[in-house]
């Protein structure tokens, strides 16, 4: 699968826009993964800290209306405790968002090059977060920009991330909620710089890379092995397409997973979180570098999602890349794959967890061979089983349960419990 490059793609023209965006910017690779997750931790992770979010009034100013033009009733504000029920957050990162620095270049116009949805089951047990690639062709709804009132067509086959184009953050979220047909109250817009920001409050992430990387386009250059990135060396992980995999979008997505999960892995460490200046970075990064929809932007609001996830098994927080194939007009994007895309969306509506193959890293990531291993399972005597037993070393996807959650085969993506490494190009 060819997908075609960034370059390539600026060139091409915006079809069916009834205008051309003037904004400004360069394509967000990761504005939102280093802060989707984090959106509804930070205002948690200390809940004696909560006060950092008198910053809030901030994020109230900046808040974004993502009602596509329809009538929204008024959603209830949840207390101080878990959130009841499931939930889902969209997170999206747009070229030319407001706030971006023209710094990172000019593209021309607005493109959500990263779209993250985070869906939380109902018992609050499992999950998952899907990434849906920038190219996938679709169709998609009539659309309201928010702030001018220009209306634009439904359209039938259109790449998703020229969906931000042609309504902002409330396009992107009805085009989504039509392809998958859950429904998504709450999103988040994010910057380059808060990805930056993220990266720096949490003292670094650790990535790592199966051998070294040197790419002039993203300004990565790092050894083989694990390495703590922050500020711009994060970014330019995140950034880099030629550097890693097969090169194309899609393992750029897988990058951006193992990060993510990584990010996470830090997020739940104790370290983080018993960590003031941390608690209070992680806020500000937040505050600074996040637009939130309305329905978001509330104290109470975030902290009960807090409160619902600060226990969440890393094994039971499944990253997947939406599942695609390749469109048969055009090399260069991708169409759902349908079978396994209704299999893994019916999933998500019945809130019911899955366990991804043996193969769901793909090639454009592996294990990382020094992470630590699971400890052996107790045997049914209630002892531990023969210390000369081999000890599998690949983390388990998934836990056993009484009901022994399906195998959803052919899905790319991995857990938050388990420590891959990029493979360099």
């Amino acid at each position: 699968m060819n997908l075609e490059s960034d370059a390539e793609q600026d060139q091409r023209p915006a079809a069916h826009h009834r205008r051309r965006s003037r904004w400004s910017g360069v394509r967000p690779y990761l504005k939102g993964t280093a802060l989707a997750l984090a959106v509804v931790l930070v205002s948690g992770v200390s809940l004696g800290g909560i006060y950092v979010w008198q910053l809030g009034a901030k994020v109230g100013d900046n808040a974004l209306d993502i009602s596509n033009g329809t009538e929204v009733p008024d959603a209830d504000q949840p207390g101080m405790d878990a959130f009841t029920g499931g939930f889902s957050v969209l997170a999206v990162g747009a070229d030319n968002a407001t706030g971006q620095s023209e710094a990172y270049g000019d593209r021309g116009r607005a493109l959500n090059d990263v779209n993250i949805l985070f869906h939380v089951s109902a018992d609050h047990q499992s999950a998952v977060v899907m990434s849906l690639p920038r190219d996938l062709v679709i169709p998609q709804p009539s659309c309201v920009d928010p702030e001018t009132g220009e209306e634009f067509d439904e359209v039938y086959a259109e790449p998703l991330n020229d969906a931000f184009g042609r309504g902002g953050l409330g396009c992107v979220k009805a085009t989504i909620e039509e392809l998958t047909g859950l429904s998504i109250p709450y999103a988040a817009l994010f910057t380059f710089e808060g990805t930056v920001a993220m990266s720096d409050a949490v003292g670094g992430v650790p990535i790592c890379l199966d051998s070294a990387i040197y790419d002039p386009w993203s300004g990565l250059d790092l050894p083989a092995g694990v390495t703590n990135v922050s500020g711009q060396q994060a970014l330019a992980y995140l950034r880099s397409r030629k550097g890693v995999g097969s090169g194309s979008d899609l393992s750029r997505i897988t990058s951006q997973q193992a990060y993510m999960s990584s990010l996470m892995r830090v997020m739940k460490s104790s370290e983080t979180l018993t960590d003031v200046s941390k608690v209070l970075g992680l806020a500000n990064a937040a505050a600074e570098h996040v637009s939130l929809s309305q329905s978001l932007a509330s104290i109470t609001t975030m902290a009960s999602m807090a409160l619902t996830l600060k226990d969440l098994d890393l094994d039971k927080l499944v990253f997947v890349q939406y599942p695609v194939e390749e469109d048969p007009d055009n090399s260069n994007k991708v169409v759902p794959s349908p079978d396994l895309a209704e299999r893994l969306i019916a999933k998500i509506l019945a809130d019911e967890p899955f366990v991804l193959d043996e193969a769901s890293l793909g090639e454009d990531v592996v294990l990382d061979p020094a992470a630590p291993v699971a400890p052996p399972a107790p045997d049914d005597a209630g002892g531990a089983e023969d210390s000369a037993a081999p000890i599998e070393t690949e983390v388990p996807v998934g836990t056993e349960s009484p009901a022994t959650p399906e195998v959803l085969d052919g899905l790319r993506g991995q857990t938050a419990s388990q420590q891959t490494c990029s493979v360099a190009n």
